[in-house]
Parts: structure tokens; sequence; C-alpha cells
């Protein structure tokens, strides 16, 4: 591979289609690399039971100021509004409804205190009552939004994201991943499975080296998750270091999706929602029949996560199942198939969910978003300062990358 475009784009999830998109537009030719042997990074739509299924980003969160859904409305995706079943326990089936209004409300003043009197340790363990009695309710909802413990994260990095959110939640029947994958523009040149092995700096070009050979640019936008940008796998330049660094502060958290097939008669109600054990910090969260489908959605996040991740997909599958038979009855049991999970904690080129900020280092976005040397700029959910661990603010990180890079390459007219 002997290509010489003005700007190469490493990694073809959310970010680096929004930076293709904007560069498209620019006057600038841009070859985007991928590990990948498909595009999409951190949103995969994949067809099980004949529907589609997301394995990573499924809702249009804050969908009323995303751009994701002006994308996918303009391009005839269909685009489902309403409430979402979160929140809710189907019958108060496993607890009653007075435990789960006081689980709410001990959220609700967590969340307050971190937003009005966050700690100054800035860990948001901190800002839990003593002898909190809801903890393990706490963490488990610490996994599904931040993929980690309250212990590992920054109080005033939930709190910008808290803030930011419309609570507007939205669904693309079609998958959030096919959407984003779709939307990647003609102009742009696309290398699957060209992991970049090591990226090196001359005088006027930047060099990458690729299973496929080298490519030279006058510019890179680097969108690899930060765990990736912070390990090992790639040789970086020590220039760099800072970069990684900061990358290494905002390390990523831990989530999987499994999803059951329903089949024969079932008690599952379409559009309803289960927790399965308000006590249990690695509970799993099950959607049951999205869109009338007959599957279920079985989220784990933070330790419960990891618990998947370490036992694998069939010990992930069991514990799911024993936690919907210990709710609907045993006789469930006949009813569920595993069918579909993600790896993306053994996934080598993403390695984990989406980016944290540990305690005290919020501000490591704003470090890891600074362009190097008017060649190296820098996109992905990680660099938002409000919309990390969301496809939206990866694509407008890869958007601000882009119109930075042609900044520095396009003379002013």
């Amino acid at each position: 591979m002997t290509l010489e475009p003005d700007i190469v784009i490493v990694g073809a999830g959310a970010a680096g289609i929004g930076a293709a998109r904007r560069l498209a537009s620019g006057g600038l030719t841009s070859l985007v690399l991928e590990a990948l042997p498909r595009a999409g990074g951190r949103a995969w739509t994949r067809n099980a039971a004949d529907v589609p299924l997301d394995l990573g980003c499924g809702w249009l969160h804050s969908a009323d100021r995303n751009p994701w859904t002006r994308i996918a409305e303009e391009a005839g995706f269909e685009v489902k509004s309403g409430e979402t079943a979160w929140g809710t326990q189907f019958r108060d089936l496993g607890f009653s409804r007075v435990e789960r209004d006081a689980a709410r409300l001990s959220f609700a003043r967590w969340s307050e205190r971190t937003a009005t009197t966050p700690p100054a340790s800035d860990n948001a363990a901190d800002a839990l009552e003593p002898g909190e009695p809801w903890k393990p309710y706490l963490q488990a909802l610490s996994g599904f939004i931040s993929g980690d413990e309250l212990e590992r994260i920054s109080a005033k990095d939930y709190g910008a994201y808290d803030a930011a959110s419309t609570d507007c939640n939205w669904r693309v029947p079609a998958g959030y991943g096919t959407l984003i994958t779709a939307s990647l523009p003609a102009p742009a040149a696309l290398r699957l499975s060209t992991p970049v092995e090591a990226i090196s700096l001359d005088e006027r070009r930047v060099a990458l080296n690729t299973s496929a050979g080298t490519v030279r640019a006058s510019a890179v936008i680097v969108t690899v998750s930060t765990n990736v940008l912070a390990g090992n796998g790639t040789a970086w330049p020590s220039a760099l270091d800072p970069w990684r660094d900061a990358a290494a502060r905002l390390p990523l958290g831990s989530n999987e999706k499994l999803f059951l097939q329903i089949v024969g008669d079932s008690p599952f109600v379409a559009e309803t929602h289960v927790l399965g054990d308000l006590h249990d910090a690695l509970t799993g969260s099950y959607y049951i029949r999205p869109f009338g489908w007959q599957v279920i959605e079985c989220f784990f996040g933070g330790a419960g996560a990891r618990a998947v991740a370490g036992h694998g997909a069939a010990a992930g599958f069991e514990r799911a199942i024993d936690q919907l038979a210990n709710l609907f009855g045993s006789a469930i049991r006949r009813n569920l198939k595993p069918l579909v999970a993600s790896d993306w904690a053994g996934t080598a080129s993403i390695r984990g969910a989406y980016s944290h900020a540990l305690p005290g280092e919020a501000d490591a976005r704003l470090a890891l978003a600074r362009p190097f040397d008017g060649r190296l700029f820098f996109a992905g959910e990680a660099t938002h300062t409000t919309d990390f661990s969301t496809a939206h603010g990866a694509f407008q990180s890869g958007v601000r990358a882009a119109e930075e890079a042609i900044a520095a390459l396009v003379p002013a007219q």
C-alpha cells in the first residue's frame, strides 16, 4: 500500500466517520484505516434471529440534539421516539414498589450531591451517604452508566455528562451500528483489517506502518480508544507521551451485552424491563422484547461485565437466565436460548466499553483533544468534555478534529 493521501483517519468508528464526512467537503483526500474487518467500532449491529441487534451503542442519547438523529432522518432511517422502559420493573417482580422507589430516591440524592456539593476528593463514592443501604444498586447503575465502580469515577466528569444529557433516548430499528456504518461518505477510501502497527514523524509527513505497507500523509486524525492509545499494541512517537498519559487517565470501563432468544409461549411482554437484583452490584439489566422482537437484551456493567468477560459468554448467559428465572419462575428456562454476545474487553483494537475519568482527572479530556504539531489530531468520545461515552460525542469530536486539520493544511482564503 503506497497511498499518500492528505489525511489518514485511524479508526472507522463514529469519530472516524464524523471526521471523514467533514473532510469530504474540505477539499482534502482522506484514507480511513480500520483494524477490524468491519466499520463502526463500538457501534456494531449484528443480524441474529432475523432481527438487527446492537451489540454496542443502541440508543440515540440526547436524541433531540444528537446529530445522528438528523443524519438518520436525512438518510431515510426510521427513528423511534417515546419513553423507554428503563427505571421500571415489570409487575414489581423481585422487589416491591416501595423498595424500587427507595432505591431510585437514593440515586437521585446521590446525583444531586454530586452536582451541587461534590466531594473535595472528586471521588464519586465519597458522595454516598455514610452507611448507604442502596450502595450495591448505585454501584450497578455506575457500571451501566460509566462502566466502572463509583470509587474509580470522577464526580466532576459524571456531573458534566449528567448536566448535558437531555434524557431523551430514541432508537433506530435498523440498528444504530447500521446507521453509523452506512454514513461513511463515498469520497473516503476505507481499508478494513488494516491495523496501524507504528506511527513515526519526519520533517514533513507522518508515516503509518501497517500490515499492508506504509502510508504517508500530511496529517493524521487518531480516533482509537483510550485503552489502545495508552497501550503497547502500536508504536507511538515519544512526543505523544503526554497524550498517552491523558488517555491512561481516561480508561475504558466494562460493559457487555448478551441477547437471549425467546422461543415458544412465554410471559415476556414487549417493551418491558427488569433489573435482576436491586441488592447485587453485579446484576444484569434486562430489556424485554424491544420493538416486539422475540429477544431479551441483557446488559452488564462494571463488575458484572468484568465477570462476563472473565468467565466467558456461556457463564454470562447462564447468569442472565438464572436472574430471569428468579423473577419469572423456573419454567421460563425452556423459553430462553443464548443467541449472541459482545466481547468488547477481548477485542484487541478496542479493549473496553466507553471512557470515564478517574477521580481528579476530568481535565484529561481537554489534554487528550489537543492537536500535536499541526499534523496529529485526536478524536473519539473520550475527547468530548460532556458527551463522552456516546456515539454523538464521538461524531462531534471527529468533526472538530477534521476542522482543526483543515485549518492547519488549507491556506486561509
